[in-house]
């Protein structure tokens, strides 16, 4: 029974990856890609790389990781807890649209997953500084997680590191987004 459901699970998931992709049309990419660069602007033009509507939220699910990953019992996996969340919670909506093929959801999800990383870098840097508000006051992730795996003093290029990856990310999805619609079917008469 179990590799019957095995196998129509492999079914499934090969048919889904041979079809088509939606919402490749021009106005569709358009529109994503847009939004991607409204978001790259914002986040590049702030002093403190922080995207108003967009980091609001990603805090809203760093902060609900923390209790979510602390179930667990595991003391650095409930610190590390936030910044997974606010990773994963994009990469199921980057899933969720790749699932349905629709090309500029998963591009726009993908750029939301590696916008994190530009937040998630401030507060690297930040870990010996601490200048940084805490939500609630509470004691600084980074600083923790640092301290417990000895790199320290390197916050600021791992920081560095993970900002620029997040750019290329965002890059790599608008890259993406643009290579699919180049590939897409001509519309039907």
């Amino acid at each position: 029974m179990l590799e019957a459901m095995l196998e129509d699970l492999k079914e499934r998931l090969s048919e889904t990856l041979a079809s088509p992709w939606e919402g490749g049309g021009t106005v569709a990419t358009a529109s994503a890609l847009a939004a991607m660069l409204l978001v790259a602007l914002v986040d590049g033009l702030s002093s403190q790389t922080w995207v108003p509507v967009l980091d609001s939220l990603n805090l809203v699910f760093h902060e609900a990781g923390h209790p979510l990953f602390g179930i667990f019992g595991w003391e650095t996996l409930t610190i590390l807890g936030g910044t997974l969340m606010q990773l994963i919670v994009p990469l199921l909506v980057l899933a969720a649209a790749w699932a349905r093929r629709q090309a500029a959801g998963a591009a726009l999800a993908a750029c939301w997953f590696f916008q994190n990383f530009h937040n998630i870098a401030r507060y690297m840097a930040d870990a010996r500084a601490q200048v940084l508000p805490l939500v609630g006051g509470g004691e600084h992730d980074w600083l923790n997680l640092f301290l417990r795996w000895g790199c320290l003093q390197s916050d600021i290029a791992i920081a560095r590191n993970v900002h620029i990856l997040g750019w290329l990310g965002m890059l790599g999805s608008a890259a993406w987004l643009l290579w699919r619609w180049t590939r897409r079917e001509p519309p039907q008469p």
